[in-house]
């Protein structure tokens, strides 16, 4: 039985109170659940997910370098461009350049900037979608990017960069084959630009922020770049820093989730990258797991599943790639996350609950056919 939660907090905040926090104790208690009360989440996960040393004293220092670094990062990777685009054509200089729109150079700014709108609206699509039983990520933040959206800038924000883009390509393709009916890719999604309220000036939604933090991932990780679901990991995160009750924590959510996620990313990347499907770290090899303990746990289940040919494949990508991030509400995912991150052998408890997510299920597989199992798994 867990302890009553006055209990419980105060056995968080005596060791979080010590000047080394002690590991070991800390995910004991995260283990069975974080409380949200104090933002004692926030922090937490924070230092399970290596972003936050256990010597407390180091703590003030890092966070500064760190989200003075990710400011960099917008400098460099959304706002110069954004400047360079804003200036060209404006003065002459710009376009005589050697660089310029129609450099064949694949090294060209311009070439790499086409590029990245490629990956961009590959994410504008998915982080527009994030959650869309919940408010949360279409309402305006409370601490919106002032470098960004400093209204004596005229630079290109991502949100313009995605329109233009957009618009662009649908010219393009309406001159090329000379009728008007293509079909507009703002039309086409059932939550187009056009549903949103927009914004004004100077205000910008949860969702873009999450747009921001995975371009800047993108253009930093270029091995893997951007992958459709990467937007259900990036979430949770975002959402639990942006609603701490802590507003000197919850002012940097921003930066913060983009460390945590890029620390995330480097324990479970290896389910994201196709080539290694197959090897000891890729995801088949994981989805086979789960498969081997159900066998220990539940041999008749098992059986049961191996005799209708369904192979973990069919689910169990989804599962163990997104963290469970799917297949629950957001509050269970979060809880579920505070077990994940606290688990020390880091994600085998994963393939235990997937297990377990079989067995609650038991008595309908046994009876199920293959249509309807694979209806009830996915």
């Amino acid at each position: 039985v867990a302890a009553p939660l006055p209990l419980r907090i105060a056995d968080f905040q005596e060791v979080l109170g010590e000047p080394t926090v002690a590991l070991a104790k800390l995910r004991d208690l995260c283990f069975s659940g974080i409380p949200f009360d104090g933002g004692l989440r926030c922090l937490c996960w924070k230092i399970l997910l290596n972003y936050l040393p256990l010597e407390k004293a180091l703590w003030s220092s890092l966070l500064k370098k760190q989200r003075d670094l990710y400011s960099q990062f917008l400098k460099e990777m959304i706002i110069q461009p954004g400047i360079a685009k804003a200036n060209l054509g404006v003065s002459r200089e710009d376009v005589t350049l050697e660089d310029h729109p129609l450099n064949p150079n694949p090294d060209s700014r311009w070439n790499t900037y086409f590029k990245d709108n490629e990956v961009l609206l590959q994410i504008d699509k998915d982080v527009r979608r994030l959650y869309p039983d919940m408010a949360f990520f279409q309402r305006p933040t409370d601490y919106p990017c002032l470098l960004i959206l400093d209204p004596q800038n005229e630079f290109e924000t991502l949100r313009k960069r995605v329109e233009q883009t957009t618009l662009k390509s649908q010219t393009v393709a309406r001159n090329r084959s000379g009728v008007t009916n293509v079909s507009s890719p703002l039309k086409t999604t059932p939550n187009s630009l056009s549903e949103y309220e927009v914004l004004p000036n100077g205000c910008e939604a949860h969702w873009e922020v999450v747009e921001r933090i995975l371009f800047i991932y993108a253009k930093l990780n270029p091995g893997i770049a951007y992958v459709q679901g990467m937007n259900e990991i990036v979430g949770p995160l975002y959402y639990t820093f942006a609603t701490d009750p802590n507003s000197e924590w919850k002012e940097h959510a921003e930066a913060d989730t983009f460390f945590c996620f890029t620390n995330l990313m480097a324990e479970i990347r290896d389910n994201f990258i196709k080539s290694l499907d197959d090897s000891q770290c890729g995801i088949t090899y994981k989805m086979e797991k789960v498969y081997s303990t159900l066998k220990e746990k539940d041999v008749e289940l098992y059986l049961k599943l191996q005799e209708q040919n369904i192979k973990p494949q069919f689910f169990a990508f989804r599962w163990l790639t997104l963290l469970l991030s799917q297949e629950f509400l957001l509050p269970d995912v979060i809880r579920i996350w505070d077990s994940l991150f606290a688990d020390d052998k880091r994600f085998d408890f994963l393939l235990l609950v997937c297990c377990a997510m079989l067995t609650l299920i038991r008595d309908q597989l046994l009876e199920g056919d293959f249509t309807l199992n694979m209806r009830l798994l996915q």
